[in-house]
């Protein structure tokens, strides 16, 4: 029997974030939810709070992966914690997992997992100061980056409910 799953997309980055990030994490997560789409991302804090809370808003589905062994960890967005114990070693897990991966704004952990997604062969949109990387698709807002990630997976909008 063939099972055929929502689209996925690994949303990576800041674990702090400022308002203006934190509030274009979460456009980009409801957005992302309004095509079908489930989210995936490292299910702490800053855009990963930000992208379930948008995703959540709009009726998605979300997965934290967790670097830690406790559930009760993830950010109130999760709808599924997958625990790991894994602790940074978690971010293949996280990228590996979506079908495409949209990085926005972070750091060396960000980048990391930028570089993990590369080598493994996952489409990579940024939004944010890593669009000069080699190989990525840069995006300049949550609504471009989506559209990408449309085309990218060649899939529809989910009609409006309300």
């Amino acid at each position: 029997m063939n099972v055929v799953r929502p689209g996925r997309v690994s949303v990576i980055g800041a674990g702090r974030c400022d308002a203006v990030v934190f509030e274009t994490a979460r456009t980009l997560g409801n957005l992302l939810a309004r095509y079908g789409l489930m989210i995936v991302c490292g299910g702490l804090g800053g855009v990963m709070t930000a992208v379930c809370q948008g995703a959540r808003e709009a009726g998605g589905r979300t997965i934290g992966i967790l670097p830690g062994d406790d559930a009760a960890d993830a950010n109130p967005f999760v709808e599924i914690p997958v625990v790991t114990g894994l602790g940074i070693a978690r971010n293949v897990l996280v990228v590996k997992n979506g079908d495409v991966v949209v990085a926005v704004s972070g750091g060396a952990g960000t980048l990391s997992e930028i570089g993990l997604a590369l080598k493994i062969g996952r489409p990579v949109v940024v939004l944010g100061h890593f669009g000069g990387i080699e190989g990525v698709i840069a995006a300049e807002t949550p609504q471009q980056a989506a559209a990408v990630v449309q085309s990218l997976l060649a899939i529809k909008p989910r009609a409006e409910s309300y």
